[in-house]
């Protein structure tokens, strides 16, 4: 009963604080319906849970080219995507940008995309876009088993994620449940292995894992030797590097590879809401994105994701995404709901 009680208190929390952006929303959306003398849009407004510096750098070069502004509003995966729907068709978003696929879905499976334009889609290949056509990949990240290389040695790295749930690994090893890039691997799991194994493997994390709040504080944590390892993404170590290497320089990365769960590779999404009065410059923005301008970003840039589309490479100090042997998996079919179920009855939430 109690925690029946705590789930609806949460739920209720949780409406009330979507209900309250969206009402700050509202005020602000009388603004970006604006339109020039000449009738085209001056402004369209991204939902954004990207990283901000990187939709910023996306947003000022699309403006440099087409004179099209763009206001952001930042959240996390979940909470935009909850937004969303509880906004539905009055929503003043026009375009939604994620981190993960999940969200995507959730939005996708409340009817409120619209058709990707089919010159974006055709700039990404189906690996990095759902089948259903509504949204499409902008970026993509790895997952990896970040280590202390002074705790583990390369024998005794586990094989596969699945091995994580195994005694040995009691008290050693790391993860940040809470967040959408971790539900998102479990997403996959459940995708690739079912509900029986996911259940499994997540009644075994809970007795082997010690939690934190946050990738880059799991990293940090395996890099002051309190664990030996831990499940992050790529990008955060080779962000680190970039810079002074503080939280990372007793940290090294293993790739699981050969279509392991913990080889899943998250796409980052964009779609268009179908509700947007701004379907043409919302259509730009995305094709944009995913165009060789906007792959260049992230070529050069400093986020260190990788690339998707227009034959854009990859920042050349990443593993080439070909040689992750990551599961193929729809993007379309990772069920968040699910998997917050599943990890709240095993005690992760």
């Amino acid at each position: 009963m109690r925690k029946r009680f705590g789930r609806i208190s949460g739920i209720a929390l949780a409406t009330a604080a979507v209900l309250a952006v969206a009402a700050c929303s509202s005020s602000d959306s009388d603004k970006t319906t604006e339109t020039s003398a000449a009738g085209a849009p001056e402004s369209i407004t991204v939902y954004n849970a990207q990283h901000e510096s990187l939709t910023k750098e996306w947003a000022d070069a699309f403006t440099k080219e087409t004179g099209i502004k763009v206001e952001m509003r930042q959240g996390s995966d979940t909470e935009l995507g909850n937004q969303l729907v509880a906004e539905g068709d009055k929503s003043p978003a026009d375009v939604f940008l994620t981190e993960n696929s999940p969200a995507m879905t959730l939005v996708e499976n409340a009817g409120l995309f619209t058709d990707v334009k089919a010159d974006t889609i055709a700039q990404v290949p189906s690996e990095y876009r759902p089948s259903s056509g509504k949204w499409t990949g902008i970026a993509a990240r790895s997952t990896v088993f970040a280590y202390n290389k002074d705790m583990l040695t390369e024998d005794q790295l586990p094989k596969s994620l699945l091995d994580l749930q195994n005694p040995e690994w009691k008290d050693r090893w790391a993860a940040s449940p809470s967040g959408a890039d971790f539900q998102a691997i479990v997403s996959a799991l459940l995708e690739l292995k079912g509900e029986d194994a996911t259940k499994a493997w997540l009644a075994g994390m809970k007795d082997n894992v010690r939690t934190y709040k946050g990738n880059g504080t799991v990293m940090k944590a395996v890099n002051a030797g309190e664990i030996p390892g831990g499940v992050i993404y790529h990008y955060y170590w080779f962000g680190d590097q970039a810079k002074t290497g503080e939280n990372s320089k007793n940290v090294t990365l293993h790739y699981f590879k050969n279509e392991d769960p913990g080889a899943f590779v998250s796409v980052s999404g964009g779609g268009v809401l179908k509700s947007s009065s701004k379907q043409d410059a919302a259509q730009q923005f995305l094709k944009f994105v995913t165009g060789k301008s906007g792959q260049e970003v992230l070529q050069n840039g400093t986020s260190f994701e990788y690339t998707v589309g227009s034959d854009v490479p990859a920042n050349a100090k990443l593993v080439p995404l070909a040689d992750l042997q990551a599961p193929k998996i729809d993007p379309a079919k990772l069920n968040s709901p699910q998997v917050t179920q599943l990890m709240t009855e095993a005690g992760l939430l």
